[in-house]
């Protein structure tokens, strides 16, 4: 019964890493919107730089997800 609840604890623990996804979704395009607000005219040119950053947190948020799934299936 020990070893399972350390099971949970660790599953809980890898799936922070969604926690971190949200937070630096929001950070990435709040910063943008910073900037864009700041300079327009540069706004149009970053768009491209914006949606690869934010694909690239949310794959790694899906990542701390899917290793969560599968040590709770191990």
């Amino acid at each position: 019964m020990e070893a399972e609840s350390f099971k949970y604890f660790g599953i809980g623990l890898a799936t922070l890493g969604m926690l971190g996804a949200g937070i630096g979704v929001g950070n990435i395009f709040g910063q943008f919107l910073s900037g864009a607000l700041r300079n327009p005219s540069a706004a149009a040119s970053q768009v491209g730089n914006l949606f690869v950053g934010a694909a690239l947190v949310e794959a790694l948020g899906i990542l701390a997800f899917v290793l969560g799934i599968l040590a709770w299936l191990g």
